[in-house]
């Protein structure tokens, strides 16, 4: 007993010095709008494309936001942050809704260090003008143009049912006009999880609290506004979100992703479900890989979406990331979805169940009208409002807020998959492209290792059937942060990235990195290039070229590429081995389609056959590596490229192969002086080797030229020291392990952003 309160004191002692520092102001309030658990989602206008970073500030009584130098005060309440605070870094204001209110203002809301918080944010325009040297002139004037954004204290408000508590929360939020649809948790304790409806003139409404059949502990990924027709009045707003699915009760705990709706102009019940949605209903999305015996591959978590708007305004494409939950499978999917499909699962059954121990089945019973999920409106009856539904309605849509037919993605099928990778899809920006051909969807897509795989689908022989072809992936970030955001900006031709780090520009079109020749331009299959006759370029429609040769169907460079005056020149370089230890030929096509195969030819005179692989000889996706080399591995190695049926050869490679120490010891002439003992000429032989050996698989010596002046320089050092270790090899040898480590990694595989 004596123990437990000697413990209980020292608690109680730890937390009174830490309150006492706390109001004191010797904890001060950390204000950041991008750490570790922000997603910052924007409308995607042109404001939103000047993507900012929020920098630290430590404060003691007031916050401040800091973006580009500009102070704006952003309260929070600390007193309420140390009592339910773990860590100091929660205590902070994570920045987690943003969005383009009208010309002049944001409306931006954080968790205010525990106390949700929103403001107006002020945007407007600076002149800077700066004197800048030079040599030609003595001063020079530079104007500047920068954002200035400013927030007005007095319009803070509370951000209860806007953001979350808590920044590990997740929260999707889409605002129309003048009001916000939020789905956040409106709790301290992250128990009570809404659909909110804020601002505007009518009265706020909400989900139904503590009924699981209505939300189940959700993580919302996103929110979109739908016209259903030309009266304003049918519009619909749809969260994506995955939660615990009450259907699986029974049979453990899975995760169900969801999609919701709800009307806008839904104003609550009159007797029943006041101030709650009336019209609010949901179901499952499907996202699988149908399998041979039956059974389906579920990816049952989503992660992103993204709305493709058509030409239709009424039926944009739902292009969606799902990873899986599993631990025995690990894979990531992209699911597309159509807005017909998604309609017509809220028009079938109702999902329905007796009692606890009964299973779900499709509601048999007559559903009253007008139909639960229907908007009040002119089109599809003579209701003005929610508050004149009947009561059966506004009860049956209490009881049955939950679909029983699922919405399957178009073909029954993802469009892009990945498994067994060591990373996971977390965000998706899809862009519409006008190729020769037709029109193509590239898709961006973001990984949990800071990487972007740039991939798009092409029919084969229908476009019902679809094949996926990886055109690049990029590194965008080099310490493998997860990418939380992406944007991209037609009118810039960008692609913005954000991770945990920072933010990222990374061009949609690179058509210069898919080589100088017309093959290689046409295989590469990029609807954003095309080959112009001398180098592969952007792809503009309504630019007239006579030479322009694109076709991203097929990328059959036979046909396209047959009047080519301009050959493929192939690459030759020589390679020095070392007979006994491992050498590496390196051939990587720009083309990630590509099949590679080796030839080998002893000379010019012999016939070239394909090279063997075998334990000594193995073929990597970088090249070819010989664990050991032998004298008879010496010849003409050359690297081919196939790929839909054509041919063309990317490296020539020579290699010479260079005695080890011993064989050359034993094929000296019978006069050489060779002495027993390792005399001072069998010593400078081996060492001379030794050195040649280190040489040759130096990182920064790439020609025999540059590795017989280092040979020299190290022999005209001085005869005294030939018997010595040369202590500038020790040098060499930690500036490979510096190398290994720290040095830049290759520009291919993935590809690095800034090339």
């Amino acid at each position: 007993t004596r123990m437990w309160i000697m413990k209980l004191h020292n608690i109680l002692l730890l937390l009174f010095v830490f309150l006492w520092r706390c109001l004191h102001g010797e904890l001060p309030i950390l204000i950041t709008a991008f750490p570790s658990p922000c997603q910052i989602r924007t409308s995607p206008r042109s404001l939103q494309q000047e993507i900012v970073r929020v920098r630290h500030v430590h404060t003691d009584r007031e916050s401040f936001l800091n973006i580009r130098g500009e102070k704006l005060l952003f309260m929070g309440k600390l007193t309420l942050c140390i009592s339910v605070c773990v860590f100091q870094s929660d205590c902070v204001n994570y920045v987690k809704i943003v969005h383009h209110y009208n010309r002049t203002h944001l409306y931006a809301c954080g968790t205010g260090a525990f106390h949700p918080t929103c403001a107006f944010v002020e945007v407007g325009n600076r002149m800077e003008v700066r004197n800048r040297l030079s040599k030609a002139k003595p001063t020079q004037t530079h104007t500047h143009t920068d954002h200035v954004f400013r927030i007005d204290p007095s319009q803070v408000e509370d951000g209860k049912g806007k953001s979350p508590y808590d920044p590990r929360h997740n929260a999707a939020s889409v605002l129309i006009g003048d009001e916000l649809y939020a789905g956040v948790a409106t709790d301290l304790m992250g128990r009570d999880f809404t659909i909110f409806r804020s601002l505007g003139r009518r009265p706020s409404i909400r989900t139904e609290q503590h009924d699981s059949r209505w939300l189940n502990e959700p993580k919302f990924v996103g929110s979109f506004w739908v016209p259903e027709s030309e009266n304003p009045d049918d519009d619909k707003v749809f969260f994506f979100f995955r939660e615990t699915a009450v259907e699986a009760q029974g049979l453990g705990k899975s995760t169900y992703s969801r999609i919701g709706q709800l009307c806008r102009n839904d104003m609550g019940g009159q007797r029943s479900l006041v101030n709650k949605w009336t019209t609010f209903l949901k179901t499952r999305l499907i996202c699988s890989v149908p399998g041979a015996d039956g059974s389906d591959t579920y990816f049952d978590e989503l992660r992103d979406v993204f709305l493709l708007q058509t030409r239709d305004r009424k039926n944009p494409l739902v292009y969606t990331v799902f990873s899986t939950s599993s631990s025995v499978f690990k894979g990531s999917a992209v699911c597309l979805y159509s807005m017909n499909d998604i309609r017509r699962a809220f028009l079938g059954p109702f999902a329905h169940k007796e009692g606890p121990n009964y299973q779900w089945v499709p509601f048999q019973g007559k559903v009253p009208y007008p139909r639960p999920g229907m908007c009040p409106s002119k089109t599809f009856g003579s209701f003005e409002s929610t508050k004149g539904f009947p009561d059966d309605v506004i009860q049956f849509a209490r009881h049955h807020p939950l679909m029983y037919n699922p919405v399957y993605p178009m073909s029954r099928r993802p469009v892009f998959v990945r498994t067994n990778v060591d990373y996971s899809f977390t965000q998706i920006a899809v862009d519409r492209v006008s190729a020769a051909d037709g029109q193509y969807d590239v898709m961006f897509i973001g990984t949990d290792k800071g990487t972007v795989l740039k991939v798009i689908n092409v029919p084969k022989e229908s476009w019902n059937n679809m094949e996926e072809l990886l055109l690049e992936e990029l590194e965008v970030f080099k310490d493998a942060s997860s990418i939380i955001n992406m944007q991209i900006s037609s009118k810039r031709q960008q692609l913005y990235v954000g991770s945990d780090t920072g933010i990222a520009q990374v061009p949609l079109h690179r058509c210069s990195v898919y080589g100088k020749a017309c093959a290689e331009c046409c295989l590469a299959r990029d609807p954003y290039c095309a080959w112009d006759g001398t180098s592969c370029t952007r792809y503009l429609p309504n630019t007239k070229r006579r030479f322009r040769r694109q076709d991203v169907r097929n990328g059959d460079p036979n046909t396209l590429c047959s009047g080519d005056h301009h050959k493929h020149r192939v690459a030759e370089k020589k390679l020095y081995g070392v007979e006994g230890s491992s050498t590496f030929l390196e051939c990587i096509p720009k083309s990630l389609q590509a099949k590679v195969t080796w030839t080998f030819q002893k000379n010019t005179q012999n016939p070239r056959e394909e090279v063997r692989l075998d334990d000594r000889i193995l073929e990597t996706d970088r090249g070819l590596l010989i664990r050991r080399v032998l004298k008879r591995d010496v010849g003409i190695y050359q690297c081919h490229a196939m790929e839909y049926g054509f041919t063309q050869t990317l490296l020539g490679i020579t290699l010479e192969v260079i005695p080890s120490v011993s064989s050359s010891v034993s094929n000296l002439p019978s006069d050489a002086p060779v002495r027993s003992g390792g005399g001072p000429a069998m010593t400078n032989q081996k060492l001379w080797y030794r050195d040649f050996m280190q040489l040759v698989d130096h990182p920064n010596l790439n020609t025999v030229d540059q590795i017989c002046e280092q040979v020299w320089a190290r022999k005209n050092a001085g005869s005294e020291q030939v018997d010595k270790v040369f202590p500038h090899l020790q040098e060499i040898r930690k500036g490979r392990n510096r190398r290994t480590h720290d040095g830049k990694p290759n520009p291919r595989a993935p590809r690095s952003a800034g090339e």
